[in-house]
């Protein structure tokens, strides 16, 4: 009887992600063992339906028995789990552990927390296994054609798996894969949720400037999809503002323009606030990304904004904006808004890296994100050339970013203070608005904050013309005394 051939990888979840990206690999010369759990009356038949369906006469082996599905691949046995994050990933790593031997690897390929990956990577390597936390970006098209991808986790699985995972990877304009290593522990899941935080910033500020055009310039449908389908030309080429076009101008069976037809509620699951919690957690400004995921919460609450605008009203001042000069500063502000996203969201990543040992390389981050990925855009690659090149303490002080910002300025200013007037929400044009001119000011009234937290619990501060990082409490009362408290920085 013929041997029968090992698979060089298994993937475990064979819903809409773990299917096209199985698909994915075997398209690209590998063959994969697939398995899906069986759950009477909910998940069954799963694997034989793929098996005989989409993966039909392709080089797949599947299987729906742990034992059976870990002997049937090739040392070291590497297996891509597919499934929910929390629990879920805990309770099939304990499934797997008992079939495994030392040097297999996980890979965790779903939205994990980091702080979870970090604890997994400790775990399987008490184990003698290792542990890959990778992001993946791109959804349903992605994993099928070439997502983008974020490992990190165990050093030793990288030269094991880096073969599969870049030749399933979208490739960059230059042939580059939107894949490499990011670096130890969790940091693969947290570049990945970081993504994710710039994305829900990205979609807010399209979906301001969308609401603009329909509301200020009164612009049909169809005339908004060509406007956005000329920006995706130029400086503002991405995915995202590609999408926007191809949803405005789409109509159902009878016609009828679906986006007129969605109720003003968008969900969330969870990665967005993620990312404000650990931005916050590290001391670092997150605020258009919070304001993009406090605004879809907002979203949420339709009645009570139903009835709020009966109660208040809303109402047009009739000022003068040229309808050319309006559409240019939609643009302007958009871009700029969007150049703000993408600094707060290198930022974080900078000072994680800081503050965890990583050593993250925030070049080839933004070359991961070149294409594949929901975040693509054609900035990208100024973004990695500014890391590489000037190495900048900030994004936006790199010179091309400057002199991006600068010339946005103008355009983005008089657009949120216009749309104000009109009583029209802007909340992430006027919050990356605001955090430019924080950042950009030499003096900021922290210290009224500072003098009102000494004030009131002895939280000490420091003096102008003094050096950094030495304390002084001041008895404002006269009837305090000169104990300090701890907690200055909590």
């Amino acid at each position: 009887m013929e041997k029968k051939v090992k698979s060089d990888i298994g993937l475990i979840g064979l819903a809409v992600m773990g299917e096209n990206l199985a698909l994915n690999m075997e398209r690209n010369g590998w063959k994969v063992s697939v398995y899906n759990r069986t759950v009477p009356g909910i998940e069954e038949k799963v694997v034989e339906r793929f098996i005989e369906g989409r993966g039909k006469g392709k080089n797949f082996d599947g299987h729906t028995d742990v034992s059976s599905f870990v002997s049937s691949l090739q040392a070291p046995r590497k297996i891509m789990m597919m499934v929910r994050a929390g629990q879920p990933v805990d309770d099939l790593m304990e499934q797997l552990f008992p079939y495994l031997s030392p040097g297999d690897i996980i890979i965790d390929g779903g939205n994990s927390n980091y702080e979870d990956s970090n604890r997994r990577v400790e775990w399987a390597e008490s184990k003698g296994f290792l542990f890959v936390g990778s992001g993946v970006s791109g959804g349903e098209e992605g994993a099928l054609n070439g997502a983008s991808i974020m490992p990190g986790g165990s050093a030793k699985a990288w030269p094991e798996v880096k073969p599969i995972l870049q030749s399933i990877a979208a490739k960059a304009e230059d042939g580059t894969p939107c894949c490499d290593w990011v670096g130890p522990a969790g940091s693969g899941h947290f570049v990945k949720m970081i993504h994710n935080g710039i994305e829900y910033g990205d979609m807010q500020l399209i979906s301001e400037a969308y609401w603009l055009m329909k509301h200020l310039l009164n612009k049909p449908n169809e005339e908004m999809a060509a406007t956005f389908a000329q920006r995706n030309e130029g400086k503002l080429k991405s995915y995202l503002v590609e999408i926007t076009s191809n949803i405005l101008k789409y109509k159902d069976e009878k016609g009828a323009y679906v986006i007129d037809q969605i109720l003003d509620t968008a969900g969330q699951k969870g990665t967005g606030k993620w990312s404000v919690i650990n931005a916050m957690n590290l001391g670092m400004p997150l605020g258009l990304i919070a304001s993009a995921v406090f605004e879809r919460s907002l979203s949420a609450q339709k009645e009570i904004r139903v009835l709020a605008s009966k109660e208040f009203g809303r109402g047009q001042t009739g000022d003068s904006y040229s309808r050319e000069d309006l559409l240019k500063d939609i643009e302007e502000a958009l871009y700029a808004s969007k150049l703000v996203s993408y600094a707060q969201g290198f930022a974080v990543l900078k000072q994680a890296s800081d503050d965890f040992g990583w050593d993250l390389n925030l070049a080839s981050i933004a070359r991961m994100w070149r294409a594949g990925c929901i975040i693509r855009s054609v900035f990208l690659n100024d973004i990695a050339a500014a890391f590489e090149e000037e190495k900048p303490q900030h994004l936006l002080l790199a010179s091309y970013f400057k002199k991006q910002i600068t010339e946005a300025l103008s355009g983005w200013k008089q657009l949120v203070a216009f749309s104000m007037m009109e009583e029209l929400p802007v909340p992430a044009f006027s919050s990356a608005l605001n955090y430019f001119y924080s950042l950009t000011s030499e003096n900021l009234p922290a210290n009224m904050i500072q003098a009102q937290r000494d004030y009131f619990g002895a939280h000490t501060f420091e003096r102008v013309g003094q050096p950094r990082g030495v304390f002084y409490h001041e008895n404002w009362t006269g009837k305090g005394g000169d104990t300090k408290s701890g907690t200055y920085n909590v």
